[in-house]
């Protein structure tokens, strides 16, 4: 349930990349987290804030519990009601499982949690090899469904885990390319009434909802997030259009990230809630991004953000969920700690804990 106060649920996504695992090794050398690319980042243009230097929390371990409490409470006390956890499957195979089967099993921290689907190959574009295929992510059949049902099933058990009507819920990155999105989700949902549940709460994720929106319940889906990144980069790309090509030339000559304002951004990433639609519609929130520690000129950049212009963009998004009852209040922040990616609400050198404290303020109201 949420807590009285709280004027949406606030649910910010969580990588769970900050602790070394043997296939991390393997390809990109001994040690490597997500810390790695963040730690060696450089400014590539005049003004840009390379590289971002945690604050509070350190370079931390997900290893240790500690450190997921500290989260944890900071999360609970500046309006955010709980944790997506990506979650990653392939065929059978789990990678970066770790530090959510520690929470899961060791019944700490308190914070509520659900699981995100990142259906998606790996490859090593994420580090300049973009043509380097390091997991693959396919979909063998019904075997594989229901063997992934029940080894996540033990958390939709969980107390702490996340429901919308009554159902736990699970968010897939990308659902439009399961090859058979609705055999899936029928399959599950037998599966899950079967193990004593009332069923899924399917979220999906679509990044091309101007073009070619996506209707979730044609997949079997309950709900709908856009991709709020990919939306305002498509629709800002398309403002440039009459100089895109004095800045391809400019790019070629002297390589540099994709730089777009944030303000900007914030004026161009809102999403209106479609109208006489059969689905939810649940609106996502980026405090920042700047992804080129991971793809360097290749990176897209937003410059001069700030807590003040993020506020601008939480509050339309707390007022798009406000006439809703409590249980569908949703609202998903992307992301809790995605550092390499440039998008974080976890306090920084910078700002130290700034962009929570406007969540605080927003979603719970001023201390």
């Amino acid at each position: 349930m949420t807590p009285a106060n709280m004027k949406a649920r606030a649910i910010a996504f969580y990588l769970p990349q900050y602790h070394p695992i043997p296939e991390n090794d393997r390809w990109w050398g001994e040690g490597f987290t997500e810390w790695t690319n963040v730690r060696k980042a450089n400014p590539l243009f005049r003004g840009h804030l390379q590289p971002r230097v945690p604050g509070s929390l350190g370079y931390y371990s997900l290893l240790s519990p500690a450190t997921r409490q500290a989260q944890a409470e900071l999360a609970a006390l500046h309006g955010v009601e709980g944790f997506c956890y990506w979650h990653y499957w392939f065929a059978g195979k789990r990678l970066l499982e770790r530090p959510f089967e520690e929470v899961l099993h060791s019944g700490q921290p308190a914070l509520p949690f659900c699981l995100g689907w990142a259906n998606e190959s790996w490859t090593g574009i994420w580090h300049g090899a973009p043509n380097r295929l390091l997991m693959e992510q396919t979909y063998p059949g019904s075997a594989d469904e229901e063997r992934h049902f029940h080894t996540v099933a033990e958390a939709f058990f969980d107390e702490r885990y996340l429901t919308v009507d009554g159902k736990p819920v699970f968010y897939v990155y990308k659902p439009q390319q399961i090859p058979d999105p609705c055999r899936f989700v029928e399959h599950w949902q037998t599966l899950a009434i079967k193990a004593g549940l009332q069923g899924i709460y399917f979220i999906g994720e679509d990044v091309y909802i101007d073009e070619s929106p996506w209707n979730p319940t044609t997949s079997g889906f309950d709900a709908v997030v856009p991709n709020t990144p990919g939306v305002a980069f498509l629709r800002l790309a398309k403002k440039r259009t009459p100089r895109r090509l004095l800045s391809l030339i400019r790019r070629k000559l002297f390589p540099r990230p994709y730089v777009f304002d944030y303000e900007e951004f914030v004026e161009n990433c809102f999403v209106e809630e479609p109208a006489e639609v059969n689905y939810d519609f649940f609106p996502s929130v980026l405090p920042n991004w700047d992804n080129s520690p991971r793809s360097g000129t290749n990176a897209k950049v937003l410059v001069d953000a700030t807590p003040q212009l993020f506020r601008r963009q939480l509050s339309k998004a707390l007022n798009q969920v406000a006439h809703r009852e409590k249980d569908k209040r949703l609202i998903f922040i992307k992301s809790w700690n995605e550092w390499a990616e440039g998008n974080f609400l976890e306090p920084d050198e910078l700002y130290g804990n700034a962009y929570l404290e406007v969540c605080r303020d927003e979603i719970l109201g001023p201390p």
